[in-house]
């Protein structure tokens, strides 16, 4: 009956071709909920009687992705298009008259999921998170009933790792909101919110409420002896084989001409589908092509993202203000009579910098055009010039910090005026600091909200990131709306925080122009924070994707005595990182450190002795430099257990690949 009851389930949901009623599908659940509670040990895995939900959760765990979840680049107009394929041609060497194909569907506007199948069982899923580590909602996607929890089909991968989106249709988000009104409970704003509202409960049983529905539109890890589609456009039709929901609306486009036809008739549809979108995705269609192209940073070079016209809406601004951010850039801030714009009400709207103030010829009191960009942003797109009225005052920066009175300057080359108070003296830059420091992607300090930051530096129990770690659970809890509760697994999150990684330490210091990817770069060259802190102009342009501007930040920000003595604080606190080589081992010793100058490798797959991390930090003690992408300058590909689609691609180059082995040798001077 399981069997059957999934036959329906795909049917159903996959084939959009009903074989029984809803009553005769009902019918025979609730039997086969009665059979596995009288027989518990029939009840498998993959049993539709899953679905249901289970008891909630305290805490969601972390889901590693063995092959990283990318964004994509965004395209806004049919010039960012050309511009794309213009890149792409060049990247795969071609004829400029060369016309490449692209696999077409609609962006949905939902939460990006990862889907983990081992011998056709549905075993682990999880959200995008960082785009390297995920939460594990695995109970959560159970409920859905287009998520196969079994693949059809017999010569099935031992390991299928799937991505798609998991999205709420326009009239299930109706009947949600129609029910949380009549419950007197929280109104969604739109139905992306929703849907990843109901995907991150406790209780999966809420979840297997809501009516939530999948997409699958690409492919993570695959077991290598996997027999794969050779282009986007028949992988969707495998999938659709296998099982998986995806999108009825695709297509293959033969060039940019194609691929502007597909948008604006996917564009003419949208208040028609029955789902929202947001834009169109466009990938190039070959999967060797895929391959070629690579990535760069967080987004694929073979695919982009063509976004919908933001909504529009008209209001006035009624004052500007500018706030100050955490580098100290004042961000001119339009206050707006309230306007309903791309679902939500807006009353604050960003002019971004003074460069566009003037360009716009934006005025206090000015009618103007307001737009959701890329649906998310508010900004102001233009000015009613025509009803501009006589009272209309122009916008002028401030000579000093709105927050500090520290004189305002606008560095020479560049558009943003910045407060030079730094976060010693500007507390706005310290909030912006402390926020960044505690976020998600940083020191990942759970419970530890913009809100609760804001209260801790009012109570001044906070003045600087290590007062933090020396909180304690009495004065937490005096806060309002603090419980002992609450404060005591604030003080548990904070130490918890303390083990960390270097590039999340590196990350969450905020060093201008530093991003996660640099911070990665840069605790996987280095190894260690002091030799960071020390590292000369001509060190920090040695690692990968680091450059002269990115170095100057990084020689200004510890050139600081306040931001040494922040970092010695907060080792003195206890914050620390897993040692990746034993630092006296190398030290002094030039042989050992120049023993594999001048080659590169790249590291993929699981390694059997050591993590990829641990094996990247002792290569570059001996001086290798360690790549993220496979390349002709590669000097080796160090593959490990479920090797990707970077070994194909080393094999296709002629790169060398080594084993667990090899790289044993590789390292023996430190082992």
């Amino acid at each position: 009956m399981q069997s059957l009851l999934n036959d329906h389930n795909y049917r159903y949901h996959v084939l959009d071709e009903p074989s029984i009623e809803d009553a005769e599908y009902d019918q025979l659940f609730h039997e086969l909920v009665k059979l596995e509670e009288q027989f518990p040990s029939l009840s498998k895995a993959d049993s539709p009687t899953h679905r249901v939900g289970a008891p909630p959760q305290s805490k969601f765990n972390q889901v590693s992705h063995s092959v990283p979840m990318l964004s994509l680049g965004n395209a806004f107009s049919d010039q960012d298009m050309l511009d794309f394929d213009r890149r792409v041609r060049d990247k795969l060497e071609l004829a400029e008259n060369a016309v490449i194909d692209y696999a077409a569907e609609p962006k949905l506007d939902g939460l990006a999921v990862s889907l983990r199948y081992e011998s056709g069982v549905f075993v682990t899923g999880a959200t995008r998170g960082d785009g390297s580590t995920g939460e594990d909602i695995t109970l959560n996607l159970r409920t859905l009933a287009s998520l196969p929890l079994r693949l059809q089909g017999t010569d099935l991968p031992a390991v299928l790792e799937v991505r798609g989106e998991v999205y709420m249709a326009k009239e299930a988000f109706a009947n949600l909101n129609e029910s949380q009104r009549k419950n007197e409970q929280k109104i969604f704003a739109n139905p992306r919110n929703a849907a990843a509202g109901s995907l991150r409960l406790l209780d999966s049983s809420i979840t297997a409420a809501r009516q939530l529905s999948l997409a699958v539109y690409a492919m993570g890890e695959v077991s290598p002896d996997a027999e794969l589609p050779e282009t986007q456009s028949e992988l969707l039709v495998w999938l659709r084989e296998l099982g998986f929901p995806t999108n009825r609306e695709t297509a293959v486009c033969a060039g940019p001409e194609k691929c502007k036809a597909y948008y604006q008739k996917i564009l003419k549809a949208r208040e028609s589908l029955p789902y929202e979108i947001d834009g169109v995705v466009f990938k190039v269609d070959p999967v060797n092509q895929q391959r070629e192209l690579g990535q760069v940073s967080r987004a694929p070079r073979w695919a982009i993202a063509r976004k919908f016209p933001a909504e529009e809406a008209g209001s006035i601004i009624d004052a500007v203000e500018f706030q100050v951010g955490r580098t100290g850039a004042l961000t001119p801030v339009a206050r707006l009579q309230p306007v309903f714009v791309g679902g939500v009400t807006v009353s604050n709207a960003t002019l971004h910098n003074m460069d566009e103030v003037e360009r716009k010829d934006i005025r206090v009191h000015d009618h103007v055009i307001v737009r959701r960009a890329g649906d998310v942003i508010p900004e102001v797109v233009r000015v009613d010039l025509e009803n501009r009225p006589r009272r209309a005052k122009r916008i002028k920066m401030p000579l000093t910090c709105p927050v500090c009175e520290s004189p305002v300057e606008t560095p020479e080359g560049e558009a943003v005026a910045r407060c030079t108070g730094g976060v010693e003296h500007c507390l706005a830059q310290r909030q912006g600091a402390l926020k960044h420091f505690a976020s998600r992607r940083a020191m990942d300090i759970d419970g530890l909200g913009d809100k609760l930051i804001d209260q801790l530096i009012e109570a001044e129990l906070v003045q600087w990131m290590p007062d933090l770690f020396r909180l304690d659970a009495d004065q937490v809890s005096a806060l309002p709306r603090m419980g002992k509760k609450s404060a005591a697994n604030l003080i548990a999150a904070l130490d918890a925080a303390k083990e960390t990684t270097l590039a999340r330490f590196i990350y969450a210091l905020g060093i201008r122009e530093v991003g996660e990817s640099g911070a990665r770069n840069l605790a996987s060259h280095f190894g260690d924070i002091e030799r960071l802190k020390t590292a000369s102009t001509e060190e920090l342009v040695e690692v990968e994707d680091i450059g002269p501007i990115v170095a100057q930040s990084v020689l200004e920000f510890f050139a600081s005595p306040f931001h040494r003595e922040t970092v010695d604080a907060l080792l003195q606190e206890g914050v620390r990182w897993p040692a990746s080589v034993v630092q006296s081992e190398v030290d002094g010793n030039d042989e050992l450190s120049q023993h594999l100058a001048g080659n590169t490798y790249v590291l993929t797959g699981t390694l059997e002795k050591f993590t990829r991390d641990e094996a990247r930090d002792k290569l570059v003690m001996l001086g290798a430099k360690v790549s993220s992408s496979v390349s002709k300058k590669t000097t080796a590909l160090i593959a490990g257990h479920s090797a990707g689609s970077k070994l194909k691609k080393a094999e296709d180059l002629g790169v060398e690949v080594l084993d667990d082995d090899a790289l044993q040798e590789l390292l023996k001077p430190l082992l």
